[in-house]
């Protein structure tokens, strides 16, 4: 049996997953109805919304299977997120990777696997819908097209999940999102044993800017900040904006004086933006900054609150940038 290859962006992967906020939920009929249709319309007894977590795959929704998960080194689905196509297999016996896999040789005793990746907005590829069959059987490109129609409606579905944790006018995570997704960051840098630091980043004299030149223009100013923190920080790094014009970036293996590289680095980039649209106002900052180290670890509330009060104290003594 061969075992699933770990995807190179990993780290990412269960992060973006982890922000759904998906996993261990109750079924649900936005999911359960297409896996119904898909079963029907294949003819397969088993269909299946499977996500691929850490060490398992987890069935947000399952029709022909009594289980809830299976350990992910005996997935089909783990050997599916890794290729961008659907994988096709007709026939389980007669594939080296699953021959003598237990999925195989037991029950549910798979014969034909289709499994079509599902991603999250972000791009990540979570888990697959799939169809299992216990004889095996041909599938034809048609039958391909309209798994992968089917597997886009799933990806729908996540993406209004993924409204739900985004700021509508910056683009990045809302305060929920943030929290959210940070906390499961912390438990693995916690599980890996890797540091990680937060920058806490507020607007000065944003007030006058939403009196002198409008609300419009606040918004403005709020959605270029966010653009500039996306675009500069890397795609594992996690931006989101908790309230206002306060933002924060939570920088995975990330020590305190990389942290500090990062952000000199980053008002450089912020001086080119001001230079670049020249308006009569500068964007214009406070930024504070704490560290998790996984031998002394604190809550993600525990380092806000803590390169909040950092912030608090540079704003209260700084020059203007």
């Amino acid at each position: 049996m061969k075992t699933p290859p770990i995807p190179d962006n990993e780290q990412e992967r269960l992060i973006a997953l982890r922000s759904l906020s998906l996993l261990d939920t109750e079924p649900e009929e936005r999911f359960d109805r297409l896996t119904r249709m898909a079963k029907r319309m294949f003819k397969v007894p088993i269909a299946l919304v499977s996500i691929v977590d850490e060490d398992r795959q987890w069935f947000k929704s399952s029709f022909g299977v009594d289980v809830r998960q299976t350990p992910r080194d005996v997935s089909f689905c783990g050997h599916a997120i890794v290729q961008p196509e659907t994988l096709v297999i007709p026939n389980a016996l007669a594939d080296e990777r699953f021959y003598d896999n237990p999925l195989v040789t037991e029950d549910p005793n798979i014969r034909f696997y289709a499994g079509t990746p599902i991603k999250t907005p972000s791009g990540h590829a979570i888990g697959t819908l799939c169809l299992i069959d216990k004889v095996a059987r041909v599938f034809h490109p048609e039958d391909v097209e309209m798994l992968e129609d089917m597997a886009r409606m799933v990806e729908r579905e996540l993406a209004a999940l993924h409204l739900a944790t985004m700021d509508e006018l910056t683009g990045v995570s809302n305060r929920r999102g943030f929290y959210l997704i940070a906390e499961h960051s912390l438990s693995l840098c916690l599980r890996h044993k890797s540091k990680a630091s937060i920058a806490m980043f507020d607007l000065n004299k944003f007030k006058q800017i939403n009196d002198e030149y409008g609300h419009a223009e606040g918004d403005r100013v709020l959605s270029l900040f966010a653009t500039e923190l996306k675009q500069f920080f890397r795609e594992s790094d996690l931006v989101g904006r908790l309230g206002g014009d306060e933002f924060a970036v939570l920088l995975l293996e990330t020590s305190p004086p990389v942290l500090l590289e990062v952000l000199e680095k980053l008002n450089d980039s912020i001086v080119k933006l001001n230079k670049k649209f020249d308006r009569q106002y500068q964007i214009d900052y406070a930024v504070g900054m704490a560290t998790f180290d996984p031998q002394h670890p604190k809550t993600i509330h525990q380092l806000v609150e803590e390169a909040d009060k950092s912030m608090y104290r540079e704003k209260a003594h700084m020059e203007p940038r």
